[in-house]
């Protein structure tokens, strides 16, 4: 089983939660204001399966970072609004959440032994070729997740594979010639492209108030947080020759030069010096901690408070994530190290999303009502002008040609060719994620003399994207979807 799906996994047709580490430091990125029904807990729950706020972080993270590949690095949160990003993360987490279901009805289960096999096999966690358990450890923490966390991930992406693989057929010599030859079709298309800048709007007062009106739900303040923190600062000790050999014995292991070799007791000196440090200001300010949440903190200790967003948070992603995460039943924070300090943090209040008054909100009232505006316009646009235009001839044209199609970046040329060759419309308009509007007419078509040849793989994903059409519409009304996350 395992085999099977670490070589036929790309294929499947469900988003993975955690894509087996594929975008393990490619960065965390926020996913902007929103405010939640329970903010530590679920953001929706469908069937018996709750989605956590953690898991629709990592998805938008995921999906940002394919997407900024695909933009190379050009892509920001603004197009990622436009992209309707965080919608797709939920939506993606919704649809995993409805095979889970299904898996679960089924009785089927993940074993330890195939969840090792599969975190075994990952070259993201070797070393010198071999799967290297302090490796395994150490990625996961830079990357912000527990291995409880990522455990529990794979878990539930192998379950899905499970699920998916059980309803999935191979595919017969039939199928792939008729997909060889529907893919070996070309077309030579005159075509135009149509923008947003090309749609000049000057709304008035009366517009605007209205649009915000019938859309104020979508403009809210963002979640604040005021809380209270104390630091500890480093300890600086000189800890007795004794306790330097012993912690050298002990940890020798991890004392290494950057070509990995173990360091001799006399090289490792001042960063065991700087370790027992760190460990005296840990226990200090685990003190710290406790003595505050006793209520037993010393009058001269300075305890300092803050209110902040978490878009404009003074603090670091990490320490932001979990204060963020606090509750009036669980407000304190244990010690936090950040740089060569501890922070130890108690949230006084959280302080909800509310709705802007129009005058609050009048600056981006009017970008969204210019986008969408421009969108309506720019549909009219297209649908007034595909049947009678000038545009661009191009040569013959596959479904790989994406990068012919110029003014078009790579991806937006896969997309209108791949929304292109799904049409039955010989002159029409497509519509890009991106909001582009490409107009277009098939001048001829011809079969290509040296046809794609559709393997089983390419069979498979066809086959894969019609069952999921047709398996998420069953799923969907037999388990029910509850959202609690506002403004997606």
């Amino acid at each position: 089983m395992i085999t099977w799906m670490q070589r036929h996994r790309k294929y499947l047709v469900i988003t993975i939660w955690v894509s087996t580490i594929a975008f393990i430091g490619a960065g965390f990125v926020g996913w902007g204001q929103y405010s939640y029904g329970n903010k530590a807990g679920a953001v929706a729950k469908v069937g018996d399966v709750s989605i956590t706020s953690g898991e629709l972080q990592r998805s938008y993270t995921n999906l940002f970072n394919q997407y900024n590949q695909l933009f190379q690095g050009k892509f920001d949160e603004k197009q990622a609004k436009q992209f309707g990003l965080q919608r797709q993360a939920l939506h993606q987490l919704v649809n995993q959440a409805l095979v889970l279901n299904l898996a679960h009805s089924y009785g089927l289960i993940v074993t330890d032994e195939e969840l090792l096999s599969l975190i075994k096999s990952q070259p993201v966690f070797a070393k010198d070729g071999a799967f290297d358990k302090s490796v395994y450890q150490n990625v996961l923490s830079q990357n912000r997740m527990t291995i409880k966390e990522y455990e529990e991930g794979m878990k539930k992406e192998l379950l899905i594979q499970k699920t998916l693989y059980l309803l999935s057929s191979g595919s017969t010599p039939i199928e792939e010639k008729s997909l060889a030859s529907a893919m070996g079709i070309s077309d030579k298309i005159s075509y135009k492209l149509l923008t947003p800048n090309m749609i000049s709007l000057t709304p008035n007062e009366t517009e605007l108030k209205a649009f915000w009106e019938k859309n104020k739900q979508e403009f809210k303040t963002e979640p604040s947080y005021t809380i209270s923190y104390i630091k500890q600062s480093p300890v600086s000790l000189t800890p007795s020759d004794k306790e330097i050999s012993d912690y050298y014995d002990s940890n020798r292991q991890l004392l290494k030069d950057p070509a990995g070799k173990v360091l001799e007791l006399s090289q490792a000196h001042s960063a065991i010096i700087q370790s027992l440090n760190d460990k005296s200001t840990e226990k200090e300010a685990l003190r710290l901690y406790i003595d505050y949440k006793k209520g037993t903190l010393k009058s001269d200790i300075p305890i300092e408070k803050k209110t902040f967003v978490a878009s404009a948070s003074p603090f670091t992603p990490e320490l932001t994530k979990e204060i963020t995460a606090l509750s009036s039943d669980k407000p304190f924070l244990k010690p936090r190290k950040v740089g060569n300090e501890y922070f130890i943090v108690k949230l006084e209040t959280f302080n909800p999303s509310a709705i802007k008054t129009y005058e609050e909100a009048k600056t981006n009232v009017s970008a969204l009502y210019s986008i969408e505006a421009k969108k309506s316009k720019l549909q009219e646009l297209a649908q007034n002008s595909y049947k009678n235009f000038s545009g661009t001839i191009s040569d013959y044209l596959t479904r790989n040609d994406g990068a012919k199609i110029a003014p078009l970046s790579t991806p937006e040329g896969n997309e209108f060719l791949s929304k292109l060759f799904d049409s039955k419309q010989k002159q029409g308009y497509i519509t890009l994620e991106s909001g582009n509007v490409i107009i277009y007419n098939v001048l001829e078509q011809k079969l290509l003399q040296n046809k794609t040849a559709a393997d089983e793989t390419t069979v498979a994903k066809l086959k894969g994207s019609l069952l999921d059409e047709g398996l998420m519409k069953a799923l969907e009304n037999k388990y029910p979807v509850e959202i609690y996350v506002e403004g997606i």
